[in-house]
């Protein structure tokens, strides 16, 4: 099992960004911890929903690359969002987001409205898990 953590990031406090492991045949499992919509400096630039959507999915190519891997890797992602009106709301600012970021891969995905995330800034926190062919 391999760490991932992009270098010009703060190092986090009690967690990994990204974990990363072998399978048999050459193939790698990444899991990339929840990502808010602050920077590697662990600040927050907006309290845009949409905003904060982009980082939050630049933060996941981030964890991803430090990996060798790239969006279209991602297998499955988890959204973990305060305010299910305002997720809808910001739908088509998400979308362009996601399509700059991530592109046109759309892998299998949950939304889930909590009550709260840990950071109090945060709208919303991405965790992803990504297949690596060998060939990666």
């Amino acid at each position: 099992m391999k760490i991932l953590q992009p270098p010009e990031w703060a190092a986090p406090r009690g967690y990994a960004n990204g974990v990363m492991t072998e399978m048999q045949a050459g193939s790698r499992l990444i899991f990339v911890g929840g990502q808010i919509g602050w920077n590697g400096q662990c600040e927050f630039e907006s309290d845009d929903f949409g905003l904060q959507v982009a980082q939050t999915l630049r933060n996941v190519v981030a964890v991803l690359a430090a990996g060798g891997a790239r969006p279209e890797h991602i297998t499955r992602m988890t959204w973990y969002v305060k305010d299910k009106a305002e997720y809808v709301g910001s739908y088509r600012a998400i979308g362009e987001h996601y399509r700059e970021i991530i592109g046109r891969h759309f892998p299998a995905m949950t939304a889930v409205e909590v009550a709260d995330l840990v950071e109090a800034r945060a709208k919303v926190e991405i965790e992803v898990t990504a297949v690596v062919p060998p060939a990666a």
